[in-house]
């Protein structure tokens, strides 16, 4: 991971099964986010927890990369160094209440990560308010609806730090990361195309409105 994750989604997986996260946030700006070091944010639903990415998370990234992982990734195969350094960035990012906020997904008591979750509140050809959502998970954890979860959780923190509108931006050639997006109470919008020209299918959904 040299440059980061891409703008848009890099995940991938088989059959995502239809489980919704119905538990907003244990922490955001209506409870007290404020009083807490943004690094500290924890979300949970039971199934899932999502908490910001650290440097203990990078060994575990790096052995859950497979082919398909860094088909969307920017950069090609991450290294321990390049990985590190993205993720020391997403920790600056949370200290200084930076657009970037770099969740872990993480599953059980252990909370083993099982993937990431990303928002970014600013960025190219995102208006305001608008809120960028890019996810992924590793091969072991596809198929069980963990993904879903976490953009759930996701959306209700990004709903509770004032954005508006959340975009998931998908490749065509990734079907399993709209299906994603669909469960989890998105619509289809627009197309655009990144600067090398790279077409994005957007899916877009209403942070004022509570998914059914």
């Amino acid at each position: 991971m040299r440059g980061g994750l891409r703008h848009g989604s890099w995940f991938a997986l088989g059959v995502v099964h239809d489980v919704r996260a119905d538990v907003y946030p244990m922490v955001g700006r209506r409870s007290g986010v404020h009083n807490h070091r943004m690094h500290e944010v924890k979300l949970s639903d039971g199934i899932v927890t999502l908490s910001p990415l650290r440097l203990s998370d990078v060994e575990a990234h790096l052995a859950g990369e497979d082919e398909l992982l860094v088909r969307w990734l920017n950069g090609g195969p991450g290294t321990y160094e390049g990985v590190a350094a993205y993720f020391r960035h997403c920790r600056e990012q949370w200290d200084a209440r930076g657009p970037l906020r770099a969740f872990g997904i993480r599953v059980g008591g252990d909370e083993v990560l099982a993937g990431t979750v990303d928002l970014r509140f600013a960025g190219g050809g995102l208006a305001p308010g608008q809120v960028n959502v890019a996810y992924g998970l590793y091969p072991s954890w596809r198929g069980r609806g963990l993904a879903t979860r976490a953009v759930l959780l996701a959306t209700a923190y990004a709903a509770s730090e004032g954005g508006t509108e959340a975009v998931i931006q998908v490749e065509p050639g990734n079907p399993a990361s709209a299906a994603v997006a669909l469960r989890a109470g998105f619509a289809p919008g627009r197309q655009t195309r990144s600067e090398d020209g790279t077409p994005f299918d957007w899916y877009v959904r209403d942070l004022c409105v509570a998914v059914p």
